[in-house]
């Protein structure tokens, strides 16, 4: 059964999973509130842009600078992918 998170977290199954998973808590929680939204609709799969892999490190910096990752100005493009994916 899953842990009650109080009001911050929406749909607290979803959200044990992802921890389980190894997804960050804000993530999971962006997720999970997320599901529980039925304006938002979101889906299991993620959307039609390219593997990080593909971007550039300009690409890659731009969208660290957008979410506000601390240390991106010092980060290679290996890092840049990881703090991304992490965030």
């Amino acid at each position: 059964m899953a842990k009650n998170h109080g009001n911050q977290i929406r749909n607290d199954e979803v959200y044990e999973e992802l921890r389980d998973q190894g997804a960050s808590k804000e993530k999971a929680a962006r997720i999970a509130n997320a599901q529980a939204n039925p304006s938002q609709n979101p889906s299991k799969k993620g959307g039609e842009s390219s593997p990080y892999e593909e971007w550039t490190k300009d690409e890659l910096y731009k969208r660290a600078q957008e979410i506000d990752i601390e240390g991106r100005s010092d980060m290679d493009k290996g890092e840049l992918i990881k703090a991304l994916r992490n965030h």
